[in-house]
């Protein structure tokens, strides 16, 4: 589990405005994906009351806070911020009152503003933070999205990986990651994968050099995240070695705890990869659709004979 995600990267994602806010805020982590609604803390019920949580006030807080005197209200106010909250942010654009700011000050809490509904932004909010703090493993591999399936390419170094995602991009798919891929594991059955933003868009090819895809080829070659549906591992060919010639068998390599179809391919002078992944992506799909061409041809060919 990462250590967390600086506040300053979620005021930056989320587009946060800075009511009070001091540079030593950004270090702030936040280390858990889920929010509150203080409206009980705010009537003084604090059991059970997860401190280390993002503090979203949206109406329903805001009207119960309007209907005490101004005293009351900021006793109730310093109370919640006092808590050691990460931060308190003020849903719907509303205007805070008077006592938020004195509040925020006196306990030294960042106090942010957005324009989102309160539901809309709690969503989104929650949406990111399940992202930024999942399990994550670094692979190194490329990942491409080819024909809307994330398909994650592992091998030794020098096998062709690169080349063959460059190939792929230049057929009209969209490159994620090249050399190093962050894996997430954002539910219990969904893995996603990034670049990290130091190499994001780049690609590696030996004799060129460093390359930039998204200007090359345009921001329809490139994309920030993908699922990862399907892993092909290359290797070079091994001429002792008896590969899958039907592809009965159902293979799958575990990341994080979720097992992915994957698919061991043979490399050699001669065999255009770029096209075989393509395949095994349309191939891969289909399987998820219902349609195993294998068990369509034994059926065919041994299944009147059993």
């Amino acid at each position: 589990m990462p250590a967390g995600v600086k506040l300053s990267k979620v005021v930056k994602e989320m587009s946060l405005e800075k009511l009070y806010y001091t540079d030593e805020h950004d270090n702030i982590k936040i280390e858990s994906a889920d929010i509150n609604r203080p409206g009980l803390q705010l009537a003084g019920f604090f059991e059970y009351f997860g401190e280390e949580r993002i503090q979203i006030i949206g109406k329903v807080e805001m009207t119960y806070l309007a209907q005490m005197d101004p005293e009351t209200r900021y006793k109730s106010l310093y109370t919640l911020f006092s808590r050691g909250i990460p931060c308190v942010i003020l849903a719907r654009g509303m205007e805070p009152f008077p006592e938020m700011m004195q509040a925020a000050k006196a306990c030294n809490i960042p106090f942010l503003r957005t324009s989102e509904d309160t539901s809309r932004f709690s969503s989104n909010l929650i949406a990111y933070l399940n992202v930024e703090l999942a399990p994550m493993e670094t692979m190194h591999g490329e990942l491409v999205e080819v024909y809307g399936e994330g398909v994650l390419i592992l091998g030794e170094s020098g096998v062709g990986k690169s080349e063959a995602a460059l190939e792929l991009v230049k057929r009209g798919h969209r490159l994620v990651a090249d050399d190093l891929v962050e894996v997430r594991r954002v539910s219990s059955k969904t893995l996603v994968g990034s670049a990290p933003e130091i190499i994001r868009h780049f690609i590696e090819i030996r004799g060129i050099g460093i390359l930039d895809v998204k200007y090359l080829y345009g921001v329809g070659s490139v994309k920030l995240t993908e699922s990862i549906n399907l892993v092909i591992n290359l290797e070079f060919w091994d001429p002792k070695k008896q590969y899958e010639r039907l592809g009965t068998e159902e293979l799958t390599t575990e990341i994080l705890g979720i097992k992915v179809p994957s698919l061991t391919i043979p490399v050699k002078p001669g065999r255009n990869l770029a096209v075989i992944i393509e395949v095994a992506a349309m191939n891969n799909r289909q399987k998820k659709m219902g349609y195993n061409a294998a068990q369509v041809f034994l059926q065919k060919n041994y299944g009147k004979n059993q």
